[in-house]
């Protein structure tokens, strides 16, 4: 597995336009150093962080993971109005939520097909669908 690397931490922050501080950096740089995307929660992300000798508090991760989403670097997706998780891939895409585990994953937006959509009452235009596809083992019969 190759090491996070600073320098990814260092243009994501600067492509959203934030300061790279050192909390900033030590959250960007576990979410993008890799140079994947990925889907967390401020708790798992936190977790990550500390596990790397980095201190910083949890109030501070969800304070810094909404920034990322409001400088256009994240997103994040609400599952059920009570959990949030937040995704470094910000165009619109659908995601599975595996129940059994608590995860979120992306879902192959290839083989999503919306035929339609309600019109938006007066006055309102619809700025975005979220698709979250909930997902749960057969039950053994």
């Amino acid at each position: 597995m190759t090491a996070p690397r600073i320098d990814l931490g260092t243009d994501w922050l600067t492509r959203g336009g934030l300061r790279p501080t050192r909390q900033r950096l030590a959250l960007a740089t576990a979410l993008v150093g890799d140079g994947h995307d990925r889907h967390v929660t401020a708790e798992s992300l936190h977790e990550a962080v500390q596990s790397h000798g980095d201190s910083v508090s949890l109030a501070t991760v969800y304070n810094t993971l909404k920034a990322f989403c409001e400088a256009g670097l994240m997103q994040e997706v609400t599952v059920d109005g009570l959990k949030s998780y937040f995704d470094t891939k910000t165009h619109d895409h659908p995601h599975f939520f595996w129940e059994d585990e608590g995860r979120l994953t992306d879902a192959p937006a290839d083989q999503l097909d919306i035929a339609a959509l309600p019109e938006a009452p007066s006055g309102m235009v619809i700025s975005k669908v979220d698709v979250v596809i909930r997902l749960r083992k057969k039950s053994a019969v």
